[in-house]
């Protein structure tokens, strides 16, 4: 079937998916979900060897990929080539994160293709940048996560390194890029002209270390791993009650008093080794161990409650079973169905946020590779005959 968009939003755009693994992928993903027409670009089948998360059947590839088209192009080919440069004619936006040089060399980099196209956007997605001493490593999410500083403050102190568990790298990466798409087109409005953008797993993830980069560089301050413990705002993390764990957020005097007050602890509010943020830090084992003693006279649902009527931000430590299962999550709709030709009634999160007049949804499962490539190529124009002839020589 032709493009049928997931929101009205996006609708009037067709976004050229040359991605593969999770970063590109995430941000043409990102795209459709709003209404772009995304065609995914894929090898033939005979030349299978792209990563694709774990099978095309697999759960990850399912969620990665909906609301997309699927076309298949030999682009070791001159005709793969020809035909792909005929499909990006048609379209506003591209999307790559092959190496740095192999676009070059394919002759669909930036500055070839906006010859003919100058109101084309071109976005592209490294592991290290397009440039520089270090553009041509293999990129990959974990190496991202260490290089930006994120494992350094992940984990429990003397406990070595530890990575988040999801590829953080990968998907902000991926998020950045759609927003860097949005902004380019947006700008295009009032200058008529394309451009190129680009980011990478790493300018991703320093970017997402956030008040950790400013503590260091107008602070001086390098900052080590503090558990699931807040490094700066104290009590902030991880506490047990009588039947688990839980967060509990304080931050500032005001909070610190009322949680005092709940916990049956005023006599915290004038302590001198608690009664100030400094001191706190000082004294933070001492005090975690004797808010860890109080917490155990209670379940964790009954400080939860206690706690939020009282203006203090308290919440359980869900596993993913658990999540789907919160009234609010329920509540929120974020879990979305949809239908597979190949597997039947599917459910995926959708996007977090939520346009009241253009809602976007997940209008279209997955597509198996090549799906699409005939009603694609038909649609620029190629015959019957033309196709064939191009099936037989394995351009798609």
């Amino acid at each position: 079937m032709p493009h049928l968009p997931a929101s009205a939003a996006l609708q009037r755009f067709r976004v050229i998916d040359l991605t593969q693994v999770r970063a590109g992928p995430t941000a043409c993903r990102q795209l459709a979900d709003w209404g772009a027409d995304v065609i995914q670009v894929q090898m033939p089948e005979h030349m299978r060897g792209d990563d694709t998360l774990g099978g095309q059947d697999g759960s990850d590839y399912q969620y990665t990929h909906r609301n997309k088209r699927s076309i298949t192009l030999d682009l070791k080919q001159a005709e793969g080539i020809a035909t792909l440069k005929r499909l990006i004619a048609t379209s506003d936006v591209v999307v790559e994160n092959f190496r740095p040089d192999v676009k070059f060399r394919l002759g669909i980099d930036y500055e070839t293709l906006a010859a003919d196209h100058p109101r084309l956007v071109y976005a592209s997605i490294s592991g290290f940048g397009q440039t520089g001493p270090l553009a041509q490593r293999p990129g990959f999410d974990q190496i991202a996560q260490g290089m930006g500083g994120l494992m350094s403050v992940t984990g429990l102190q003397e406990q070595g390194p530890v990575r988040v568990g999801i590829p953080i790298a990968d998907l902000c990466a991926g998020i950045f890029a759609a927003q860097g798409i949005l902004v380019a087109l947006l700008e295009r409005e009032s200058s008529g002209k394309g451009q190129w953008l680009h980011t990478s797993l790493l300018e991703s993830m320093v970017y997402m270390m956030d008040f950790q980069t400013s503590r260091f560089l107008i602070d001086g301050e390098v900052a080590a791993q503090a558990g699931n413990f807040h490094p700066t705002s104290i009590p902030t993390g991880v506490y047990k009650a009588r039947d688990g764990y839980m967060n509990i957020a304080v931050f500032g005097s005001r909070i610190w008093e009322r949680f005092c007050n709940i916990l049956g602890a005023p006599e915290w509010i004038d302590d001198a080794r608690y009664h100030d943020k400094a001191a706190r830090s000082v004294n933070r084992d001492a005090l975690n161990a004797e808010i860890n003693r109080r917490l155990a006279a209670h379940d964790r649902a009954h400080w939860v409650r206690q706690f939020n009527e009282g203006g203090v931000a308290c919440g359980l430590i869900n596993d993913m079973s658990e999540v789907f299962d919160e009234p609010q999550i329920r509540h929120l709709g974020m879990v979305k169905k949809v239908v597979s030709r190949w597997h039947g009634e599917q459910r995926l999160v959708g996007q977090p946020v939520q346009l009241e007049r253009t809602p976007g949804t997940i209008a279209r499962a997955a597509p198996r590779r090549g799906e699409h490539s005939e009603e694609i190529l038909s649609e620029l124009g190629l015959s019957g005959e033309e196709l064939a002839r191009m099936k037989a020589a394995g351009v798609f």
